[in-house]
């Protein structure tokens, strides 16, 4: 994709119109009844070259920001969402305004990057909403609660559904305001040192999970710690651990985890499709000009689509090279799988008594959900199930 011309023509096709809009009604008049040949004839080649790229953005002063990242730059996935934002907009503005991106850990650690852009730090952190759930449970909402919504329902939600409406709503109490920028799509249900057959295998577990499904897990006697990404393969190595989730293939195989645990466990039922955020200081967007909010609102979109697609396409090869060094494949029982959606559902409703803006997002998700999920039953389920037969019978 060609970043410069794709956000340039649509970040400043606004900008273009707002300009034409403050033109005396007597000059349209005249623009639209000049016959084009006449006013092919009557404008120089120089002066047609500068009316055909005109200088919007030189009008807008140089901004320079900086966000921090909760990821390391060896996981280029999800860190590179972050880069690929920052990428756009510097292209689009012809580097009037930059974003200079900075690794989990080099300004603050990992799980501070969204307090670092509230209290103005950083004007911008590349993060997980989920991982400050501690301060407020709404936070969780933000990326994905366990048994919630996939990738592309995400996308519908928060898109045409009102969830980034809500969301914001919620932020801007936080001094923040949020873009999605990234999905890893359905993640895998991580990596344990022995075989989890029952519930009763989970009980007294030292395990890295994050966002709610640490609180929904320890329902069923597991023991969750939160662990930035960087930290998690030594405290595994080390025993401090027992198992870890993190995302999937491609970023579990560079993180090393199936050399130091071997059953490989899916699906990851507390994130079905996480949703990653650029969360920023809401006071430093507010300053920014219309057409810059413009550009990074198009280009967390645009690092958001190219984050679920980039994984979509590592994540198959990497799964076949994590089972021929010996990663083990277990299916989480449906046991484990029931008595974890009931204990889901009774924290949402523990936690709806006590909050009443959790209450308010979490119940007009749920209400997405259920209409989603009932026409996807007749659309994708019913379509992607037979052309997984299909591949399992050796016909795909």
């Amino acid at each position: 994709m060609d970043r410069r011309l794709f956000l340039r023509k649509a970040g400043l096709a606004g900008a273009g119109v707002a300009a034409a809009g403050t033109l005396p009604v007597t000059a349209l008049a005249q623009t639209d009844t000049k016959p084009a040949a006449a006013a092919e004839t009557a404008t120089p080649a120089a002066e047609k070259s500068e009316l055909a790229s005109p200088a919007v953005v030189d009008a807008h002063p140089k901004v320079t920001w900086r966000c921090t990242s909760s990821f390391p730059k060896a996981l280029d996935t999800i860190y590179g969402a972050a880069e690929t934002t920052a990428d756009f907009i510097r292209d689009a503005t012809d580097g009037k305004f930059d974003i200079q991106v900075f690794a989990g850990g080099e300004i603050v650690p990992g799980l501070q990057a969204a307090n670092a852009a509230a209290d103005g730090t950083v004007e911008m952190a590349h993060t997980a909403s989920y991982y400050y759930w501690g301060k407020d449970p709404t936070y969780a909402l933000g990326t994905a609660i366990p048994f919630g919504l996939n990738a592309r329902l995400q996308n519908a939600w928060f898109y045409h559904g009102g969830g980034q409406e809500l969301m914001n709503e919620f932020y801007a109490g936080q001094g923040l305001i949020g873009f999605p920028c990234g999905n890893t799509g359905s993640q895998m249900g991580g990596w344990f040192r022995k075989e989890i057959n029952s519930v009763a295998d989970l009980q007294g577990l030292k395990m890295r999970i994050g966002g709610m499904g640490g609180k929904i897990i320890a329902k069923l006697g597991v023991v969750p710690q939160q662990i930035a990404g960087g930290d998690i393969y030594p405290s595994l190595e080390k025993g401090t651990i027992d198992a870890t989730e993190w995302v999937g293939p491609y970023d579990d195989e560079k993180l090393g985890f199936n050399k130091v645990a071997q059953y490989y466990y899916y699906p990851g039922w507390w994130e079905g499709g996480p949703v990653l955020h650029n969360l920023i200081n809401l006071e430093k967007y507010n300053a920014l000009p219309k057409t810059y909010q413009t550009i990074l609102d198009m280009a967390s979109r645009a690092a958001n689509s190219d984050m679920l697609a980039n994984y979509d396409s590592k994540n198959p090869a990497a799964l076949k090279r994590l089972v021929k060094a010996g990663a083990q494949l277990r299916p989480f029982s449906q046991d484990i799988l029931e008595a974890s959606y009931e204990a889901a559902i009774g924290t949402y409703a523990e936690i709806s008594e006590e909050n009443a803006v959790f209450k308010k997002i979490y119940e007009h998700q749920l209400a997405f959900k259920k209409d989603a999920y009932l026409w996807m039953q007749f659309s994708e389920y019913t379509f992607d199930t037979f052309m997984m037969i299909q591949q399992r019978t050796g016909k795909l």
